[in-house]
């Protein structure tokens, strides 16, 4: 996990000890689960080091301060990138919320194994949890590494974010189309798109953006529309 810690530090992060057992188990328990589910197609230690942990750190490249802050990781999967983020940042409060039970025990498995706390993974859609009077607007970040089309996560996830706060989703690629083909629906939910965060992750092929999303005023009422419509028909 050295390369973790050295990777963290070129963007302001300083791991312990203590933080880097807690990504070892989390890396032993991902590889020991992968085996008898599909977690992550990334097994190499080097590259979920890279891919998944890096990764999901860069979030600081927003340059949003993360302590004390109610966090929510939409899609989550295996708990990228909230995991990492909780370990690094132990004072962000996080909610994972996945659409299969499995992935969400293993991630209780892995919360109860770390000890961390002010963190729980929640079982469900994103449509369905939008409309409940708790988690609508009442996160300061909305962040998600699932693979959907803007407009159509823009759908799921703004809906969640608090007014002032920010919906910040991993982008891979060039984004300019997806973008431009977005714009509409993150204005209508909301939103305005505020920067465009380019980078590419060191060591590896990959390059990511990550877009900050400000929530300028309320999502209309009746949005997320019901299960399958935003990716049937998304906004534009």
């Amino acid at each position: 996990m050295e390369r973790l810690r050295q990777k963290a530090q070129t963007m302001g992060i300083e791991l312990n000890d203590s933080q880097l057992a807690k990504f070892e188990q989390y890396y032993e328990m991902l590889i020991e689960k992968n085996k008898v589910m599909n977690l992550t197609a990334i097994t190499e230690k080097q590259d979920v080091i890279d891919k998944h942990f890096a990764d999901s750190l860069a979030f600081i490249k927003t340059g949003i301060a993360l302590d004390g802050k109610k966090l929510l990781d939409l899609g989550t999967g295996a708990g990228f990138p909230g995991i990492p983020l909780k370990i690094a940042f132990p004072e962000l409060e996080v909610v994972l919320l996945d659409s299969l039970n499995k992935r969400v025990r293993f991630l209780n498995e892995v919360i109860d194994a770390l000890g961390l706390e002010k963190i729980t993974a929640i079982h469900g859609r994103a449509e369905d949890f939008a409309k409940q009077k708790e988690y609508r607007e009442g996160f300061d970040l909305v962040v998600s590494r699932a693979v959907a089309n803007l407009a159509v996560l823009s759908e799921y996830c703004i809906p969640y974010v608090a007014k002032d706060g920010y919906f910040c989703p991993y982008k891979s690629g060039d984004v300019k189309e997806e973008l431009q083909g977005a714009k509409k629906a993150v204005h209508i939910l909301g939103g305005e798109i505020k920067d465009i965060i380019s980078f590419e992750i060191p060591d590896t092929d990959m390059s990511r953006t990550i877009l900050m999303i400000k929530k300028e005023k309320a999502t209309p009422k009746k949005y997320p529309r019901k299960a399958g419509l935003p990716s049937k028909e998304p906004i534009h």
